[in-house]
């Protein structure tokens, strides 16, 4: 898997065939036409939503395939102590691990 260039759509076509799901119900599912899907197949990029729902409809997180992405070729960050990050408070969730 080249995670450096993501091309996001062939992923979910590909597991769709793997999971055998049968175009009618992914049509159903998206409340969409056919070419709206086969449009989505051929997509390098999917807004959030849409990737959402494909997630849950093919059980795999895709997601995670952005995050492999970030591990793999984001830049270093400083590490900062724990009082740095406590005084500067978010609020957005925290999540145990960092990518």
């Amino acid at each position: 898997m080249n995670f450096k260039e993501i091309h996001i759509g062939s992923l979910i076509e590909l597991k769709a065939k793997e999971n055998a799901i049968e175009m009618v119900r992914i049509c159903k599912f998206f409340h969409c036409s056919e070419k709206e899907i086969i449009d989505m197949y051929a997509a390098l990029k999917i807004d959030t939503e849409n990737l959402l729902k494909w997630s849950k409809l093919l059980r795999y997180d895709f997601f995670r395939i952005y995050s492999q992405h970030l591990i793999l070729y984001a830049p270093p960050g400083k590490i900062k102590s724990t009082e740095q990050v406590l005084e500067k408070a978010s609020r957005l969730p925290i999540f145990r691990k960092n990518i």
